[in-house]
């Protein structure tokens, strides 16, 4: 259903970064020029996850880390839909990892907003699959052993159509990635954003992120693979943000004859 502007709250901590992303997102989808009657913003657990149901809408919400089997049905059904997921770090990366391999694999169109706060918020505090080494949680209480989910990378090694990365503390640079990401045509898109939590992860602040975040140069070839991978794994005193990657390869849907007769919606209703 087509979710009117919320009379509710969203149910974040005070200064949580989720709030701009939220209202970046209502300005991209304008900007954008997307129909809202076409759009759907599909989520699973967490709170990311939240967003859609704060914004005007068709909204799918479906169960921890599996929103991206329910957003390829989507677009499967009705490829002339938008389709947009809004996931957190640990929906995304931990529990839908499988998936979100799968989904690049296939490069079908759909677009993939990542709220990564390097934090499991909605329960309190636990080191998600993007949270650096030495992290320390109140179950990780020694800091996180663990190599770190590196996504933009993954995502570049299985040719994924568009890659790129904002801050929820860049409203203008955020809003510039959601509008490219929106525009993009042609399949599967990840716009990783660095979102603080100021509650869980008192490390990777506002402010620390103020200062190591850098736009990508402007003479940087999004279409050369190996230095796009440079930057996807470029971590610590400087943090690329803007279009790391661009692939000519062709969408899961261009692919299959049988969309070319138009929607399998529109089909199985007319019984062909």
């Amino acid at each position: 259903m087509i979710h009117p502007p919320s009379d509710n709250q969203p149910a974040w901590c005070p200064g949580c970064g989720n709030f701009g992303i939220l209202k970046v997102l209502d300005r991209a989808i304008e900007a954008a020029g997307v129909d809202r009657d076409k759009l759907v913003l599909v989520s699973g657990i967490g709170q990311a996850a939240k967003t859609p149901h704060y914004t005007r809408a068709n909204v799918f919400n479906g169960l921890h880390g599996r929103a991206l089997p329910a957003a390829t049905g989507i677009k499967l059904a009705n490829h002339r839909l938008e389709v947009v997921v809004t996931s957190g770090d640990g929906d995304m990366y931990g529990e839908g990892g499988n998936h979100f391999l799968h989904t690049l694999r296939r490069n079908i169109g759909v677009k993939m907003f990542v709220h990564n706060n390097q934090v499991y918020g909605l329960t309190k505090g636990q080191a998600s699959p993007t949270s650096d080494p030495g992290f320390v949680t109140k179950i990780q209480t020694h800091g996180v052993v663990l190599a770190p989910v590196r996504p933009l990378a993954l995502a570049i090694v299985e040719d994924c159509s568009l890659v790129a990365r904002s801050f929820a503390g860049d409203p203008e640079h955020l809003e510039a990635m959601m509008v490219a990401a929106l525009k993009h045509t042609g399949g599967t898109v990840l716009l990783d954003i660095l979102q603080p939590c100021i509650t869980f992860n008192r490390v990777n602040t506002f402010k620390w992120y103020k200062e190591r975040v850098r736009p990508v140069s402007g003479d940087h070839d999004p279409y050369d693979r190996a230095k796009a991978m440079a930057l996807a794994l470029e971590w610590g005193d400087e943090i690329p943000i803007g279009v790391i990657y661009r692939s000519k390869r062709p969408s899961f849907e261009s692919q299959q004859p049988v969309l070319a007769k138009g929607t399998l919606v529109d089909q199985f209703a007319a019984g062909t």
